[in-house]
Parts: structure tokens; C-alpha cells; sequence
């Protein structure tokens, strides 16, 4: 008999959280061959993932994974063997007494992060009055953290060079406060010519703005200078992974395309979620003097400025070019960092040894 796994799941930042667990939950089912349940509480933004999910249905199976509605009124009697709680979300009381009934291992899924503090937290365990055991399971960037989630017949990523003529391939995700105006400014006005994606998400009312044109259509290209600019519909998760492999440099955001522009291998810049107190720089600081520790600190120092610049309304033009100018340089190196933390085993097959040995 498979041993059953539930994942709960709260939409909190749009795509982000269903977009882990969704990979997570599919991954589990495929390679690990484990009955898995995936609870959500937001059926209409995970639609937009996964677009053949029925919004009229309670219980339903899409690729092997059987997904449930999470609300107040389901039916939370019976708990799996593991349970993982996304992100500290709260569980219902109802499925934590089942869980007594069940002596269900519990797992709290946390956010990724590079910060040095990780690997001291990571399968660290708290005792509940419940008598039920939480365990809290840190992804990360090292051996002494819980992995990265990543398929297991994911290819390695390739970098193509490119010419001085060529016309790079942008792809554009980011939150909406980021200077996205400032962005497309520079891109526009700079000789390199360049070709954006951006899907159908809220900063599409930002790129009307610049382009003082309204109602832009999926499927729609604008010109303005050296910059072309194409709306997407929104893509699915197979669909955007493979715009990310197309593109020479990605914005990205949160946790999942993060990961996702990792094993694309190609630049990217990383919109960490803007936390109180401006905790996401740290965050990111210590993502980027992790990942690009190989890289000459000329290259190094221009995507450190390029990043921190996307999170700043003072967005200046030459920090765009300096990263322009470096981009074969941090090809190269991103392509190098890839490649390493592919030698690393994934988040899911360490997961899953982890709670083989509770």
C-alpha cells in the first residue's frame, strides 16, 4: 500500500506558494510513487497554474495528484501518514486531531533562503501540546539544508553565446511595485535591441503606462526605440519554464520562478518578496555573494547593482548598461552555478528521506 502524503497549501503571494507545492505535490506522486492529496484554499489563482482545474469540484485528480478544496466545511477526519504544512499556514484543528489518531509525522515546509542562519535551523523539531512533533525543513543552497526542488529528468542548462547584433530575449516577472517604467526606459533608449515577454500579470497596466496605450491585447507586440515588447497570456508552469530556457536574461520573483530561472542557467534577476523592515535585501545579499562566489568582483559587482537597483524607484540607466556590458561574464558564471547545485540532490528526494527517518 503507498504511503499517503498531504500538502496544505494558502494562496498567500499570488503564484508563488501553489507554484512550490504544486512541483512539490506532482514530483512526490511521480517519483516517489506516493499517494499524494494536495489541499488549497484558493482554487481560482492555482487555476491559473493549473488550467484544467475544475473550480465546481471539492476532490479531483489532475497528473496522479489528488487535489482538494480547502475550506471550513471539508472533511478533515482522515490524516495522512506525512503531513507538510506550506510555509507555516496553519492546519485545521479538526486534521490536527486526526493527526493524533493518525501519529502523522508533521512537516513544516519553509521559505527558501540563502541566509547563513538556514542550515542551524533546518530539521529542527518542536514539540506541540498536541503531543504531535513539528519539524521545520529549510530548502537551501547547501548540503546542510534541504535541497532545491528540481525534476528528476530536468537537463542540464545550456548558455548559447551570443553576437554583438543579436537581439536579446527578455523575459519580464516581477512584483508591481518594481520601477518597471524605469526598466523599459532604459532598454528603449540603449543600442542593444531587445525583445520582452511579459505575461498577462499585473504589471501589464505598468507597460501601458509607458507606452501610453491602453488595453494591451495577449498575442499584442509595441515598439519603442531599441525595445519590442510582446504580451503573453499568463503561462502555465511547463509553458513558462520553457520561456525561461528561450530567454538570455530573466526578472523573476518569489520563490518558484527563482528556482525555476536557476535551472534555466541563464541571467536573471531575483524581485525578492519585499518583507518589513526591508528583511529581503539581506535575503538577497546573501543569495548573491552565495551563487555568484566564483565570479570576477567586476561581474560581480554589476549584478549585485542591478539587483538592488530593481528594488529601488531610483533606477538609473547605466546600472542597465553596466549589466548589458557584463552579460557575457555572468553567463558564463550563472551557467557554472547552475551546473553545481545540479550535482546537489533535489528537495524532494531529500524530503522524503527526511521523513523515512522520523
Amino acid at each position: 500500500m503507498k504511503k499517503r502524503w498531504d500538502i496544505f497549501c494558502k494562496v498567500v503571494d499570488n503564484f508563488g506558494d501553489i507554484g512550490v507545492c504544486w512541483r512539490l505535490a506532482r514530483q512526490l506522486k511521480t517519483e516517489h510513487a506516493l499517494d499524494v492529496r494536495l489541499w488549497i484554499d484558493d482554487l481560482q489563482v492555482a487555476q491559473r497554474l493549473i488550467p484544467t482545474l475544475d473550480l465546481a469540484a471539492t476532490t479531483q485528480q489532475i497528473d496522479g495528484v489528488n487535489i482538494k478544496y480547502w475550506h471550513a466545511q471539508a472533511d478533515f477526519s482522515d490524516a495522512a501518514e506525512v503531513v507538510v504544512e506550506a510555509f507555516a499556514c496553519g492546519l485545521p484543528e479538526a486534521y490536527v486531531s486526526a493527526m493524533q489518531l493518525q501519529q502523522a509525522k508533521w512537516v513544516n515546509l519553509e521559505y527558501l533562503s540563502a541566509e547563513s542562519w538556514v542550515k542551524g535551523f533546518h530539521a529542527k523539531s518542536s514539540p506541540q501540546p498536541s503531543g504531535l512533533v513539528r519539524h521545520f525543513y529549510f530548502p537551501g543552497f547547501t548540503a546542510a539544508t534541504g535541497g532545491l526542488i528540481r525534476e528528476r529528468d530536468l537537463p542540464l542548462p545550456v548558455t548559447n553565446s551570443t553576437g554583438a547584433n543579436h537581439t536579446y530575449q527578455v523575459s519580464l516577472f516581477c512584483y508591481p511595485h518594481a520601477p518597471v517604467d524605469r526598466l523599459l526606459e532604459s532598454m528603449a533608449i540603449g543600442t542593444q535591441p531587445i525583445h520582452c515577454y511579459v505575461p498577462d500579470t499585473t504589471i501589464l497596466t505598468k507597460v501601458e503606462d509607458f507606452f501610453g496605450q491602453g488595453n494591451l491585447k495577449i498575442g499584442q507586440t509595441i515598439r519603442r526605440g531599441s525595445l519590442t515588447v510582446e504580451v503573453l497570456p499568463f503561462l502555465s508552469q511547463t509553458d513558462y519554464d520553457h520561456l525561461l530556457t528561450r530567454c538570455d536574461i530573466n526578472f523573476v520573483r518569489g520563490e518558484d520562478s527563482w528556482v525555476r530561472a536557476i535551472w534555466a542557467g541563464k541571467p536573471f534577476i531575483w524581485q525578492p518578496y519585499q518583507q518589513e523592515g526591508a528583511a529581503h535585501i539581506p535575503k538577497l545579499n546573501a543569495f548573491l555573494a552565495q551563487y555568484y562566489q566564483a565570479m570576477p568582483f567586476a561581474q560581480r559587482e554589476a549584478v549585485s547593482a542591478m539587483h538592488l537597483a530593481w528594488l529601488d524607484i531610483t533606477f538609473q540607466t547605466e546600472v542597465w548598461q553596466r549589466y548589458l556590458s557584463a552579460l557575457p561574464s555572468i553567463a558564463l558564471a550563472t551557467q557554472q552555478a547552475s551546473h553545481a547545485l545540479y550535482s546537489q540532490p533535489s528537495l524532494a528526494s531529500k524530503l522524503v528521506i527526511f521523513c523515512n527517518n522520523l
